[in-house]
């Protein structure tokens, strides 16, 4: 079933540290009138890499998440800088992250965090194809790098330091595009 999106009557936005709040004055088909609010991310958006090693292995990064006040297994994420392609960013990140670049990189979709409320999203790219190069990056400290074998994701989802949600759907989504794309 289509419907028609909410009348949007106005828009009061106010600032929010690295996000733009806006509260919508929304009135919808059935006449229901409503405010919502939603938080616009300040930048060019963002990209979760999904490295491979090789055809069977990923490369998960270990960093302090302070949302959670603990060490989290991750994928390599990031902002996309002004100026760059989702790709570039993927390869500058994984340099700066994991000490790896890639020769093929390649936008699988976008995700998003929480889309009843954030207008985020992040581009799902898959780097294959690795030699190792390191940039300078903006982590107070290095990384570690944890290969994962992809036929083990069933152990990895129940670690208690791998939880967050994006890389959780990332890497399931990398591996049924590997399964239905084989070269």
């Amino acid at each position: 079933m289509s419907r028609r999106l909410p009348t949007i009557h106005s828009i009061t936005e106010h600032d929010a540290g690295p996000y733009r709040l806006e509260r919508l004055d929304l009135e919808f088909a059935n006449g229901e009138r409503r405010n919502y609010e939603r938080l616009h991310g300040r930048g060019h958006g963002a990209v979760v890499v999904v490295p491979l090693l090789d055809d069977d292995t990923v490369l998960l990064v270990r960093e302090y998440a302070a949302g959670m006040h603990r060490y989290e297994l991750g994928l390599v994420k990031g902002r996309i800088d002004a100026g760059e392609t989702p790709e570039q960013a993927a390869d500058r990140e994984l340099k700066e992250e994991a000490g790896y670049g890639a020769r093929s990189l390649q936008v699988l979709r976008s995700l998003t965090l929480a889309p009843t409320y954030m207008s985020h999203q992040a581009h799902l790219v898959l780097a294959r194809d690795l030699y190792p190069e390191r940039l300078p990056g903006d982590e107070p400290e290095e990384l570690e790098v944890v290969p994962w074998k992809l036929d083990d994701l069933h152990q990895l989802i129940l670690r208690e330091d791998f939880s967050e949600g994006r890389s959780i759907a990332a890497l399931f989504i990398a591996r049924e595009w590997l399964r239905t794309h084989q070269t």
